[in-house]
């Protein structure tokens, strides 16, 4: 009876070893080669274009349609004049008086005389918050050429900065009424 032989040659066993160290080293190398080899850029999918239903302009299926581009509201007096105040309120001072001061809304032939006197309440506000007392006076003196019955609520007469301009300006114009 023949049994299987268990053990190898040492020339079996040289051989088996190179041939395996021979492979690992094929694998490594080919594995190096591999990472240096350029990606290849992906092919673009290609635009599929739906049937167009009859009156409708055919449309790509791969691409969204945006949302259209809802309509600016017309620029009138009151927008400019929130524009401004809303700036006044987020502390943008100099930006306010810009807004306010350029607008042909406020200024031109349709602006109005409480829009005018609006904005140049918080011109002659942002004036004396960035320490220009001079401009802020000449803000309420233009307000009270514009109306002599001009006035600031309670609250904002009561102001550290512009209260007192606003009293000594109001004072001087009521002098030169008389």
């Amino acid at each position: 009876m023949n049994r299987a032989r268990l053990t190898m040659s040492k020339k079996e066993c040289l051989i088996s070893t190179r041939g395996i160290a021979q492979v690992a080293a094929c694998l490594a190398a080919a594995m190096i080669l591999s990472g240096c080899a350029t990606p290849t850029e992906p092919e673009p999918t290609p635009v599929v274009v739906k049937k167009p239903e009859p009156g409708r302009a055919p449309t790509p299926t791969t691409k969204p349609v945006p949302p259209p581009v809802p309509p600016t509201p017309p620029v009138n007096e009151a927008s400019v004049l929130k524009e401004g105040i809303a700036a006044y309120n987020n502390g943008e001072y100099t930006a306010a008086i810009k807004r306010l001061s350029s607008a042909n809304e406020i200024w031109g032939a349709e602006g109005s005389k409480a829009g005018q006197l609006e904005a140049l309440k918080y011109m002659a506000f942002s004036y004396c918050l960035t320490q220009r007392q001079v401009l802020c006076r000449a803000q309420f003196e233009r307000a009270l050429k514009i109306d002599p019955a001009f006035d600031l609520a309670p609250g904002e007469k009561g102001h550290p900065l512009w209260g007192p301009v606003f009293a000594k300006t109001q004072k001087a114009a009521k002098k030169t009424v008389r």
